[in-house]
């Protein structure tokens, strides 16, 4: 069964959001917290994990990272809230950055 993941990364200065899709969420945590990969998460510095949801579709994980794009911040600070109260870095469960 594949597995794929639509994930918020925020950064520790402002909260600047970053919502992107993965089939391999430790992997892209990895490449995002590592600098490896150019562009907006690497300039804005949104290396921790705040949220993520799990499918099976790929279909339904891009409708769903674009309907998360659309949304006003308020909705999805609310929607992090909901399901991680403390904002906490998630990846810190599961994953460990290596050095």
């Amino acid at each position: 069964m594949n597995k794929y993941y639509v994930y918020i990364l925020a950064s520790r200065k402002n909260w600047v959001l970053y919502i992107g899709v993965t089939n391999n969420l430790e992997r892209r945590l990895y490449e995002h917290q590592s600098g490896l990969i150019p562009g907006f998460t690497k300039k804005y510095k949104t290396h921790r994990l705040i949220y993520f949801e799990e499918t099976s579709n790929i279909n339904d994980a891009l409708a769903r990272e674009k309907q998360l794009k659309a949304w006003r911040r308020k909705w999805k600070i609310d929607l992090i809230k909901t399901a991680n109260p403390p904002m906490k870095d998630l990846s810190k469960d599961f994953y460990s950055p290596r050095s």
